[in-house]
């Protein structure tokens, strides 16, 4: 059986940042309860759930990115290691402000030979971080096709 681990991360606090969260919220209303899945709702940290990363076969992630010169809402799916940049040593690291490729960085180091190479992020564009706690319509949009094409995936893995 192939097990997933889907993490969304960012900051609901923040408008569109909150992406992330949003798309874990929906995919728990759509899935519930799986063996097979494990929805982890990241937020803005990270490092204590990284241990629950161990026995997963793949990890799906979702956040939001900012500075493409794309249209708020511009949705990217890509490999993980095509994104991911040297992680840079500090022990003085701010654990609640760790971010997607970090967290995996650390990841990688704990699960040793357990760590999955499927490892696929979805990225959606956003312009609005203002103190808010709602999503601008066009992110909501591109959050409500990452849900569907997660749950396509999963679905055609046989997961759902």
């Amino acid at each position: 059986m192939i097990k997933t681990a889907v993490m969304g991360f960012g900051n609901p606090v923040r408008s569109d940042d909150g992406i992330g969260c949003y798309v874990i919220q929906e995919l728990k209303k759509s899935l519930g309860n799986s063996n097979a899945i494990t929805i982890l709702d990241m937020g803005t940290s990270a490092f204590e759930v990284l241990y629950q990363l161990k026995g997963h076969n793949r990890i799906l992630i979702v956040d939001a990115v900012v500075n493409t010169g794309e249209p708020s809402g511009t949705l990217y799916k890509v490999p993980a290691k095509e994104v991911m940049r040297t992680p840079v040593e500090d022990p003085m690291v701010f654990l609640h402000s760790l971010k997607w490729d970090q967290a995996l960085s650390y990841a990688k180091r704990i699960l040793a030979d357990e760590y999955p190479e499927d490892i696929q992020v979805y990225l959606i564009a956003i312009d609005n971080t203002r103190l808010e706690v709602e999503l601008s319509d066009k992110v909501k949009e591109a959050g409500d096709k990452v849900v569907q094409l997660m749950l396509d995936e999963l679905t055609a893995s046989n997961e759902v």
